[in-house]
């Protein structure tokens, strides 16, 4: 009988062990009124994949001035977040590994940080993950694109978008490429500027690339484009 007693025992202290073993919350030791970017919105990855760069938020007072210790929280759909939630370090700053989901697409990273008085601040942040064909047009793009529709230089490669007397579009130029149909963005990297009486400083690639490969291209703008592009078509009110 007491050895009975004594096993229910341990299993009782087991119990309430395992109740208390696993993560505890954070909990803030100072509250700002702003969660801010530092940096890593707007990045491109493939589907699944770790983004390249971590996302770096920070946490103002209303004075302006970062707040050490505020707790800030990550959320969205289909992303994981390492660490999900920590507190604001001296620079009033967080560092958080960001993993996309399995679907090519827009993701959203949401951040919160509470306020002393009840409620929280909040940032939405945009990430961009891309499947096969997008990663294939970001390959085209890259090899064939990029030195003319990308005013960034790098060591690899000078960037010729000033040197021409037309400036190309960006490829994230939502504003202006969502509203050229797939038709005829097709019909331009193919046949060239002129078949749309554009600049015909842009050459014709209807020889050098496959059509998979152009419409991988387009694609590949469509996911990259800022605003984000709409597919058209019937839209239904809530």
């Amino acid at each position: 009988m007491r050895l009975l007693q004594v096993a229910a025992l341990s299993l009782a202290v087991l119990i309430a062990g395992c109740r208390h073993s696993g993560p505890q919350p954070v909990k803030p030791t100072a509250y700002g009124a702003q969660v801010t970017e530092v940096s890593g919105g707007k990045q491109i990855a493939q589907v699944g994949s770790v983004l390249p760069q971590p996302v770096v938020l920070q946490v103002n007072g209303a004075d302006g001035n970062p707040v050490t210790g505020a707790l800030v929280k990550l959320h969205g759909e289909g992303l994981e977040f390492t660490p999900a939630e920590s507190l604001t370090d001296s620079s009033g700053q967080v560092t958080v590994a960001v993993q996309l989901g399995f679907n090519p697409g827009d993701y959203q990273v949401i951040a919160e940080s509470p306020k002393s008085g009840g409620g929280a601040s909040s940032l939405t942040l945009r990430e961009i993950a891309l499947g096969y064909e997008q990663s294939t047009g970001k390959a085209v793009n890259d090899q064939y694109c990029i030195r003319c529709h990308d005013s960034e230089s790098t060591p690899e490669r000078v960037s010729n978008l000033d040197n021409l007397s037309t400036a190309p579009h960006l490829f994230t130029d939502g504003a202006t490429l969502n509203r050229i149909s797939d038709a005829d963005l097709s019909n331009i990297i193919a046949h060239g500027g002129p078949a749309l009486g554009k600049s015909p400083q842009m050459p014709a690639y209807g020889v050098t690339l496959k059509p998979a490969e152009i419409r991988a291209v387009i694609a590949y703008m469509r996911s990259v484009a800022d605003p984000p592009y709409q597919m058209p078509g019937v839209k239904y009110g809530k």
